[in-house]
């Protein structure tokens, strides 16, 4: 039950952060992006704050024997680059670029009853779908439902 509840009360705090920040209004964050146009620096503030909690967060993580809500850490490990990281990445960005929303920003604004994060969302799950679809064909699979 403390499990449930200490994920509870971060979603709050990171969704409460992302609706006061700003990261869930797609203007502010394409406005973001424009350089050579209406930028807007504001978010750079709100992602050098998160990476500063991130490298408190990970010294902090790197000291404990065991962490409090799991049997083990799930850190990663592959340390190259492939395709897949490098395509992934590509499409993400352009993805965040075109719509306005990072998935992270996307899902607290997803009940506020506008259409744009729920068509958003349904893009990104379609992504994901062709994404895996595509990997079983390359891998000689043959996926699900063909």
């Amino acid at each position: 039950m403390l499990k449930v509840l200490s994920a509870f009360a971060i979603g709050l705090v990171f969704g409460t952060g992302i609706l006061i920040s700003g990261m869930g209004n797609p203007a502010k964050v394409l406005n973001f992006f424009d350089v050579a146009g209406t930028w807007d620096p504001s978010l750079a503030f709100v992602m050098g704050g998160a990476l500063l909690v991130t490298a408190v967060g990970y010294r902090l993580v790197f000291r404990m024997n065991d962490p409090l809500f799991a049997t083990g850490f799930s850190l990663p490990t592959r340390q190259d680059l492939d395709m897949k990281l490098i395509g992934g990445s590509a499409v993400f960005g352009i993805g965040w670029g075109m719509s306005g929303f990072c998935p992270g920003g996307l899902v607290p604004v997803l009940g506020l009853g506008m259409a744009e994060p729920l068509v958003t969302a349904a893009a990104i799950a379609a992504g994901m779908l062709a994404a895996r679809w595509t990997t079983r064909i390359v891998a000689g699979e043959q996926p699900a439902g063909a």
